[in-house]
């Protein structure tokens, strides 16, 4: 951005925050991920273009300027995201583990939101059980996981992850839950920074899982992400909702429902 002062000319206010398949790769530093890249000025969902080039047996990041503004935010109503402003993302996995195993991608992606807008911004950004990324007790991020299956073996699995960057205003059901990166620094992010970083980030937390197929190489780091750790938690079940006290995976919490007393055991980030 370039603004005029009077009589002493123009200055640079701030740095352009143009995202282009050459910028992200010029600092992109990962061993594989994203070494395919597509990027979109506007799709309608970064997830559907990475299925695209997943069927297509390409590895890929995809990233977008903008989603359309048909989007629909709380009860349905539309929310209108201007370009330029958040990240939109979408990586393309191709592991030889099960289905069933392919579940806590979802928590793999959390973290790794938390590590990169860390190492990107210098945020506290934590999680909210089970994968909410937060700063402040505000949710500054969206996951959805996708996967495609075939008999009982992955073809491909698509994170895909929405992050709050230099939004400045949030429909009003949601403002007290929701914030961006500007508004928590108090100027600008840019985002490719925090692009690569989540994605060097989901990267590294990514070879640790395929180790062991499962988040026991993660956990204490997952657990150190916690912003509810010791704290109450509601567990939306079929079966009804539960509330506990939240200590961290493999460990036990104790829970009341309705005037019974039990146990839940907490185990790779779910209630079992």
């Amino acid at each position: 951005m370039i603004e005029a002062v009077r009589n002493k000319g123009y200055r640079l206010v701030e740095e352009a925050d143009v995202l282009t398949v050459a910028e992200l790769h010029s600092v992109l530093d990962t061993k594989w991920l994203g070494k395919e890249l597509e990027y979109y000025y506007e799709t309608d969902s970064t997830n559907n273009r990475a299925r695209d080039a997943a069927e297509k047996v390409l590895p890929t990041l995809s990233c977008s300027g903008r989603l359309p503004d048909s989007r629909k935010g709380p009860q349905g109503k539309s929310v209108e995201f201007p370009h330029g402003t958040d990240i939109y993302m979408s990586f393309v996995l191709r592991p030889t583990f099960t289905p069933s195993q392919a579940s806590m991608l979802t928590l793999v992606a959390g973290m790794a939101v938390v590590k990169g807008v860390q190492k990107a911004t210098g945020l506290s950004a934590m999680i909210k059980w089970p994968n909410d990324a937060v700063v402040n007790g505000k949710k500054i991020c969206g996951i959805l996981t996708e996967m495609s299956t075939e008999e009982d073996a992955i073809r491909y699995v698509v994170p895909g992850i929405g992050i709050n960057v230099n939004a400045t205003e949030f429909p009003e059901e949601i403002r007290d839950k929701a914030t961006s990166l500007k508004l928590e620094l108090g100027r600008s992010v840019k985002r490719s920074d925090v692009i690569c970083a989540v994605a060097e980030s989901f990267e590294e937390y990514y070879e640790i899982f395929e180790k062991t197929c499962d988040m026991s190489g993660l956990l204490s780091a997952y657990d150190e992400m916690l912003v509810n750790m010791e704290k109450t938690v509601c567990v939306l079940d079929p079966k009804g909702e539960y509330r506990g006290k939240a200590l961290g995976s493999m460990k036990k919490a104790a829970f009341s429902r309705k005037e019974n007393r039990g146990i839940v055991h907490v185990f790779q980030g779910k209630y079992l």
